[in-house]
């Protein structure tokens, strides 16, 4: 496992399938995440979806994107009350209320927006939110950086340790275009879905800084 770790830390990022694979990150740190790479540096419309696990109690950090002019351009952000969450595009929030999340529970994550009507909207183990304006007619251009499991304070950079994410994460796309709920509930069951053409879990170019662990999937005994 430290060499599986060393040799992701230090090389370039090369695609790598990482079907009933996770990201571990297992503790508080203001270092160690995922830096995710993609050739897309100019995003008209964005979906994207992942499944996370977790027992924080306190704000975290799931999916940060930014840019040099917005170090928000595109972050979901857990708050400590369980029921809500923050997303913000190009430095506008939008907080949704009066969500399902558990503790120690695998959830299903999905946002949805476009720069035409300015909407993002949530979809949380398939269900979803109300549509909430952001930010409407401009797109979201790069140079891109992405980071799992720290919040971006500054293009690249500064990380909070008490926003870090610490739990698991996995399947995780990006699309540069909406999701209709349907393509985004067969996502969520795991059926045949289009995967990411940003970002995409079974052909993902990432780079691991600090201490995050590439794992099986757990999977529950029958």
């Amino acid at each position: 496992m430290l060499l599986l770790l060393l040799l992701v830390s230090t090389c370039a990022a090369i695609p790598q399938h990482l079907s009933n694979k996770m990201f571990t990150f297992p503790q508080e740190t203001n270092t160690a995440h995922v830096r995710l790479t993609t050739s897309r540096q100019n995003l008209k419309a964005v979906t994207v979806c992942f499944k996370f696990f977790t027992d924080l109690k306190r704000d975290h950090a799931l999916f940060s994107l930014a840019l040099p002019s917005f170090d928000n351009a595109f972050l979901f952000y857990n708050l400590a009350n369980l029921d809500s969450l923050s997303m913000w595009v190009r430095n506008t929030v939008a907080n949704f209320e009066g969500l399902d999340f558990k503790l120690n529970k695998w959830h299903s994550v999905c946002a949805t927006w476009d720069s035409t009507s300015g909407l993002v909207q949530l979809w949380v183990d398939g269900k979803p939110s109300s549509r909430k304006f952001t930010s409407s007619g401009s797109s979201i251009s790069g140079p891109i950086i992405i980071a799992l499991g720290q919040e971006q304070d500054s293009h690249g950079g500064g990380f909070d340790v008490k926003q870090s994410f610490v739990g698991m994460m996995s399947d995780v796309h990006m699309w540069d275009y909406t999701l209709s709920p349907c393509e985004i509930q067969n996502y969520v069951d795991g059926f045949s879905y289009v995967e990411g053409n940003v970002l995409n879990w079974n052909a993902l170019e990432f780079q691991i800084i600090g201490r995050v662990l590439i794992e099986n999937k757990l999977k529950s005994c029958q």
